[in-house]
């Protein structure tokens, strides 16, 4: 018998704030958790989905290359798509990933991405260029190239510390309405309690404790460093400045960070991974770096 849900659950939310809205979050997870005990077919419907954002676009990629790898076969029920899902997934690439004979286009997506291995120009120009250098957030060069370098290291821990045999996904949206850019990396390893848990040598350290350990400056596990944090001490000022918001979900923990607040707290579904959420405003403000001529610079 071939096991059939919902890749993602009925009238799923935008989330218009990261404090908002973690059921949304929770149901995700709770997808992960059905495909983990899983025999060795799944076939995802989209029936019930009448919305798909790049948080769950990312996720859902993933979480098929996931079960792929474990050795089991995955399946999707394209007839049960609905319009405008499908077009979205066909704009950022997904569609073409999956089930081939689809070429993205450039709109409001930021495109569908698969990184098996580390390749940080690659990356590197896909977030300075594909997310950052579409004129929806007003940065300098210097300061797109900076962000999307400090960005990166969300791609380098991932592939240096979570041990995710399948990479890491990402996908990215521009919400013109509500004047804002999204962009979401996911991975399907240790997750960042687990690592600090090894490190610390300390198996009871509370998941939301183990997050803000890892989001303070200077703070690293990675052998031989002399710190650094997880490399977003840049990218939590712009998201300051910017009044964006982080969100990070690792094991039971997460992380929200605002122009004026950081929150680590614990939630009721469990992930193994790390799923990282980056979102922007786009406005008029136009943001650079310190040692760039201006009068009134970012830093």
């Amino acid at each position: 018998m071939v096991p059939e849900f919902g890749g993602i659950p009925t009238g799923l939310p935008h989330v218009s704030l990261p404090q908002e809205g973690l059921g949304y979050y929770n149901r995700i997870f709770d997808m992960w958790r059905r495909v983990n005990a899983a025999g060795n077919r799944i076939v995802f419907d989209f029936s019930q989905c009448t919305f798909l954002g790049q948080n769950g676009v990312a996720f859902l990629g993933g979480l098929a290359r996931w079960f792929e790898r474990r050795g089991g076969e995955v399946a999707f029920d394209w007839d049960s798509l609905r319009g405008n899902v499908r077009m979205n997934l066909a704009q950022n690439g997904f569609l073409s990933s999956f089930e081939g004979g689809v070429d993205p286009w450039e709109g409001n997506s930021i495109p569908y991405r698969e990184d098996p291995k580390l390749d940080k120009d690659a990356l590197v120009d896909y977030l300075a260029n594909k997310w950052l250098g579409r004129d929806w957030v007003h940065l300098s060069d210097g300061l797109r190239y900076a962000v999307a370098g400090k960005v990166c290291e969300i791609y380098v821990n991932a592939f240096e510390h979570s041990d995710s045999r399948v990479g890491v996904f990402s996908c990215g949206q521009h919400y013109p309405n509500m004047k804002m850019v999204r962009l979401t990396a996911v991975d399907f390893g240790v997750g960042i309690p687990g690592n600090v848990r090894l490190f610390a040598g300390d198996e009871n350290i509370q998941a939301s404790s183990a997050m803000k350990w890892a989001f303070q400056r200077g703070t690293t596990t990675r052998p031989g460093s002399s710190g650094g944090g997880v490399g977003l001490d840049l990218l939590k000022e712009l998201v300051r400045l910017n009044e964006g918001a982080l969100q990070v979900f690792s094991h039971e923990g997460y992380a929200v960070l605002l122009s004026q607040s950081e929150r680590y707290a614990a939630r009721p579904q469990y992930f193994d991974g790390t799923m990282v959420t980056i979102t922007l405003r786009c406005d008029e403000k136009y943001y650079r770096l310190m040692n760039e001529r201006d009068d009134e610079p970012l830093f």
